[in-house]
């Protein structure tokens, strides 16, 4: 029987996970694309467009496009306490323990 694409894929990324750098590059990616998922996520759901966002905090659009692209890594607390002030919402920010590896 044949591998789906994203089973080799998944066999791919497990493989390299083993490798510490590169398991460390990948989580620090993860958390970049979640965090801007959850900004545009935000966004969408309130409505505003990146320009309108922009304005009620005082920056430009291209800013609001960098935080949601999923490369973006120069978050900082002071943006996103303004995120959520001119957004209504609360910042919550969580320490929880990492997730056990399956074992295979």
């Amino acid at each position: 029987m044949k591998k789906r694409k994203d089973e080799t894929l998944r066999d791919f990324v497990s493989e390299q996970l083993k490798d510490s750098r590169f398991r460390e590059a990948y989580e620090e990616a993860t958390l970049a694309l979640n965090l801007a998922e959850k900004i545009a996520s935000l966004r969408k759901k309130l409505r505003m467009t990146q320009s309108e966002l922009a304005r009620r905090m005082g920056t430009k659009q291209q800013a609001i496009s960098r935080l949601e692209k999923g490369d973006y890594e120069g978050f900082t607390l002071k943006t996103l306490e303004r995120i959520a002030a001119v957004t209504d919402t609360e910042l919550e920010i969580q320490f929880r323990p990492k997730k056990l590896k399956r074992a295979s």
